[in-house]
């Protein structure tokens, strides 16, 4: 049985800092790196069209499986699965379904590493014993989602060695190729924003998130995508690394999780009051 996650617990310390914000990118190229991933959101998502809400509210769900409880992680998980029971389709002559049991626990996977992963590059990496409790605490996450009990490793060693296969796996297609373009072009966040303004911003945005991606992929992917790294790109990284990890380190770990906490409980209460989701959430 999985440990709770309550305050002071390792899911609850890590799986909501500030600073798993900066491996977005990687996620979302880890995802569709997996060709039923890649086929479903291709399919069916609206990131091309508005990928600020669909962060939103990718970074809103997350947040209730760890600070919104265990109703709300519950009641979280079947609206995903009912939403996702839909999303089917063919790719290469193959019928998908965007609940294939391997895909739909690599997306998990993905979230796994990612605070560990954060830690690693901005952070003070994951002691062994924290690892094993994290790694429980997301397997029990897992089990609410409806991930199945095989489909992930039992322990955080065999986790790695089945993360490293997956992405062993994996190459260059259609979807990253798109999701590059779209980090390329995006558009502003608020219609109020000026174009002016967003001109100048977007151009900052996309350099950004794309080095960002390209520091944090693992270099055999990075390498099979074609993303270029050089020495002075290892250097400006580290120095990039040494600042966030500073930031962190004055901040108690309550600071570093305190908008995810706050997001979780606020969600928890508008799937409470429909009207309020309705009013507050396009759907």
């Amino acid at each position: 049985m999985a440990p709770p996650i309550v305050r002071g617990t390792a899911a609850w310390r890590y799986l909501g800092d500030f600073r798993d914000l900066l491996l977005a990118g990687q996620v979302l190229v880890l995802q569709v790196a997996h060709p039923v991933v890649a086929a479903g959101v291709r399919d069916h998502s609206d990131y091309r069209e508005d990928p600020w809400t669909r962060l939103m509210r990718t970074g809103a769900s997350l947040s209730i499986y760890v600070y919104g409880g265990t109703k709300g992680a519950q009641a979280e998980a079947e609206r995903l699965r009912k939403l996702h029971r839909s999303f089917t389709g063919s790719a290469n002559g193959r019928r998908y379904s965007a609940l294939d049991p391997g895909a739909y626990a690599w997306v998990h996977a993905t979230l796994v590493m990612a605070p560990v992963d954060a830690q690693r590059f901005f952070g003070r990496p994951m002691s062994a014993s924290e690892l094993d409790e994290y790694y429980a605490q997301m397997c029990g996450i897992g089990r609410i989602l409806g991930v199945r009990e095989r489909d992930l490793p039992p322990t955080w060693p065999e986790f790695e060695r089945y993360y490293r296969a997956m992405i062993a796996g994996f190459g260059p297609n259609e979807t990253i190729s798109t999701l590059f373009e779209t980090i390329d072009t995006v558009r502003k966040p608020f219609s109020r924003m000026s174009d002016q303004w967003w001109s100048k911003l977007q151009k900052g945005h996309s350099r950004a998130q794309m080095f960002l991606i390209r520091a944090t992929l693992p270099p055999e992917l990075r390498d099979r995508l074609g993303l270029r790294w050089t020495d002075e790109d290892a250097r400006k990284f580290g120095r990039f690394c040494r600042a966030t990890r500073m930031l962190g380190t004055v901040l108690p770990p309550s600071a570093r999780t305190v908008h995810m906490r706050a997001i979780g409980k606020l969600n928890v209460w508008l799937r409470a009051h429909p009207w309020a989701y309705r009013f507050f959430v396009r759907s």
